[in-house]
């Protein structure tokens, strides 16, 4: 039985074939429209999924969509009606979009693709807290989820069991962590719904001098971890911005504007939100252990991106097992809506490996083997070197141990956010440099930004203070005290990103500010070939730690093809592309295109 779920129409559409219970593909339509946070229909992406396994349309035996779209729009017109008549310019900017297309679901469907069949919809949390728990290695868990909205739910919790999700409790809109922290990625000058994680980067580098601010005039929290907000302060129910002019005030400047120098209060506005939503997860959290009396979790919800909330329910111990659903945000919705209709709605036994969770890393898009990538670059005379996997990994090894940038594709692509080692930019981790350089030369973005290690998994909790596995880099740990370097004196006196300047561990490149890192452990099961070539690099340095950023620059997805990845090569000062087993050296090509403004060409984020 083959069902194919869909998310689309807010942001991240996103298309899901389950198989007999199987996830088998899954991919982001962002990925191959090149239009970042695509939300469109994702036509592509279900394209991708029933050509991955020879299937047409009418194969399918059920289309799974990720929320109940009336439901939704009745939410949209009562919050319109209450703020009457404020609200009357979002609403005649909104109903155009419901009208022509957000409520003829099903047609659409049908329309686009030529389905005649069922259609089933879970509502978004629902389809959030399938994604959480039926991927995961539980037979019972409690599952959290919190985002911005779905059609009236915030955040819910409950219970997973068997083939099962049960919401227990839910916050309404307009009530939301997700926008609480959308709202201060405004003021901070970053574009809402896609610059919330660089609220988090940026995070560290200022002071929670706000904290108590926030909790005074903004949002009433319990110690179960519910909440409300006071939405006096906030534009989002009846406006199109997010904030007020009573926010404003609160803080005492506007909301920085976009590209402008970053301010010290954004600094520290973006450390007190970022603390605040910590609070709440880690109430929430401990609520939903005495409550249901769970020893494992599972999270999901665009909230559940941050890795550094994250990181703290799992130091907390409430939990003996965390699981967070790879694509948390509302990509991931179109995987929970096909799963739920198996399991939940069709019924089917579910079975659990307890060793492994039925994500299988996470690699479920698009695969290019050793022949397209060979036709693609015989096709387009770019000169390549074939390479052997022991050449390749001889290789790739030196050129990191020279401090070398590398372009590295290879096998499926990644479902969800993060970059796990298929469609990677890689690098030296012990590099005082490569922060620097990649940010600016290669990504051409802030240069506040942190990047990820990748670490072999046996080898984590030797640089790390975490001790389970991380593989889709979605916690946040400390690097250990014996891999720290003695700080100046003068480190106290710096302030804002002056910080930077400080080299703070033996993997400087990866280490944020506050010695923390957004870690990703790799197996030798998930990844083989990743795997390989960072114990190759072991072997020659006695060091298990390498970059690992997203293949994009700013403004684009992460690349999805041979030739995206070409092109993205091309225009930064990446060195080396490889490509499965062909080496793309820069200096061989003959022709570069200029680097300079590249804010021109790309949209700025």
């Amino acid at each position: 039985m083959n069902i194919l779920g869909i998310s689309c129409f807010y942001h991240d559409s996103a298309a899901c074939l389950v198989e007999d219970g199987e996830i088998v593909a899954a991919a982001q339509e962002e990925r191959f429209t090149r239009k970042k946070h695509d939300h469109d229909f994702p036509q592509n992406a279900i394209d991708f999924c029933l050509s991955f396994k020879n299937l047409k349309i009418d194969d399918i035996d059920y289309v799974a969509f990720y929320e109940k779209p009336f439901i939704k729009f009745e939410r949209i017109l009562e919050t319109y009606l209450a703020y009457a008549p404020l609200g009357i310019r979002s609403f005649i900017k909104a109903m155009p979009l419901w009208i022509k297309r957000k409520l003829w679901i099903p047609d659409i469907i049908k329309k686009q693709l030529g389905y005649t069949g069922i259609i089933i919809y879970p509502e978004h949390h629902e389809s959030h807290a399938a994604s959480a728990f039926f991927p995961s290695p539980f037979e019972r868990a409690a599952f959290l989820t919190m985002d911005g909205v779905g059609e009236w739910t915030t955040t819910s919790f409950g219970v997973g069991e068997g083939n099962r999700v049960t919401i227990d409790s839910e916050i309404h809109f307009p009530h939301s962590i997700g926008l609480l922290y959308s709202a201060f990625t405004y003021f901070t000058g970053f574009r809402v719904n896609s610059g919330e994680y660089k609220v988090m980067g940026l995070a560290p580098y200022g002071e929670p001098r706000y904290v108590q601010t926030i909790l005074d005039h903004l949002i009433d929290l319990k110690e179960d971890g519910s909440f409300k907000l006071n939405m006096d302060y906030f534009n989002y129910g009846s406006g199109l911005t997010m904030t007020s002019s009573k926010f404003n005030e609160l803080f005492g400047d506007k909301p920085r504007k976009p590209e402008s120098a970053l301010r010290p209060l954004d600094m520290d506005m973006a450390r007190s939100v970022q603390e605040v939503v910590e609070e709440v997860m880690l109430r929430a959290a401990r609520h939903v252990h005495r409550v249901t009396g769970q020893e494992n979790l599972c999270l999901a919800g665009g909230v559940a991106l941050n890795c550094v909330g994250n990181g703290r329910i799992l130091r907390e111990g409430l939990f003996k097992n965390i699981w967070i659903q790879p694509a948390a945000g509302d990509a991931g919705g179109s995987l929970g809506a096909a799963l739920f209709t198996w399991y939940q709605f069709l019924d089917k036994q579910r079975s659990v490996q307890a060793a492994h969770d039925a994500q299988r890393g996470s690699y479920l898009g698009p695969y290019y083997d050793d022949s397209a990538i060979e036709t693609f670059l015989e096709q387009n005379k770019i000169p390549y070197e074939k390479l052997s996997d022991e050449q390749l990994f001889d290789r790739t090894t030196d050129y990191i141990i020279n401090e070398k940038v590398i372009g590295w594709f290879q096998d499926r692509m990644e479902f969800g956010p993060r970059a796990l080692g298929n469609r990677s930019i890689i690098g030296d981790a012990r590099s005082p440099e490569m922060q620097t350089l990649m940010n600016l030369k290669i990504k051409f973005r802030e240069s506040f930004r942190p990047f990820a290690p990748s670490v072999l998994r046996e080898r984590a909790a030797d640089y790390f203070d975490i001790e389970v596995e991380s593989p889709y880099m979605l916690l946040v740990a400390q690097v250990n005290d014996s891999k720290k370097r003695p700080i100046p004196d003068d480190d106290g006196k710096l302030q804002g990103i002056d910080k930077l300047r400080v080299i703070r561990s033996e993997i400087p490149a990866v280490t944020h500010v506050d010695y923390s890192a957004r870690l990703q452990t790799v197996s030798e099961e998930t990844n083989p070939r990743y795997h390989r070539l960072i114990k190759a690099l072991e072997q020659k340095i006695a060091c298990p730690v390498i970059i690992n950023t997203s293949f994009n620059v700013r403004g684009e997805p992460i690349v999805c093809t041979p030739d995206d990845a070409y092109q993205c090569f091309m225009r930064t000062e990446m060195d080396y592309l490889i490509l499965g087993n062909y080496l793309i050296t820069k200096d061989h090509q003959s022709t570069i295109e200029s680097i300079k403004d590249r804010s021109r060409v790309y949209e700025l984020d």
